[in-house]
């Protein structure tokens, strides 16, 4: 695995993990890495310095792994409970909610895929939505 510092065509900077160099470049040209600040998928790497870690640096992330696992924990629950209780609409969300919000279609708990643009554009009409991290259900390494 590689960790690469990104920078987006909006000067958001932010880090991504992947398995070698080859990767990253097969998925950029792609367009399938996205600026996780604006959505943009103009991204290319940034400069980098080595990383060398002291005996204070491990112990920080010895806690922060422990904060990261409870947030996964948490987030895993969650999305437990939204697929329980909640029906999948897959890629037809925005004209799902669109429906639920213009009282053409009975209220309901609904979940699904929405690209950037469209949850913009929902929010521009006034629709509130919120963006979940999908955790996947797989045990960690």
């Amino acid at each position: 695995m590689i960790k690469y510092n990104l920078k987006c065509k909006n000067k958001h900077e932010f880090e991504s993990w992947f398995s070698d160099s080859k990767e990253f470049e097969k998925l950029r040209k792609k367009k399938i890495i996205e600026c996780t600040f604006c959505g943009t998928k103009n991204v290319q790497k940034s400069i980098m310095s080595p990383s060398i870690v002291s005996k204070y640096q491990k112990e920080k992330n010895t806690q922060s792994s422990r904060y990261l696992k409870k947030i996964r924990r948490d987030l895993l629950k969650m999305r437990n409970f939204i697929e329980k209780n909640f029906n999948y609409v897959g890629d037809n969300l925005p004209q799902e909610v669109r429906n639920i919000y213009y009282d053409k279609s009975k209220n309901k708990n609904i979940y699904g895929k929405a690209t950037f643009e469209e949850a913009e554009e929902l929010r521009e009409e006034g629709i509130e939505l919120t963006t979940i991290p999908w955790i996947d259900n797989k045990k960690e390494n």
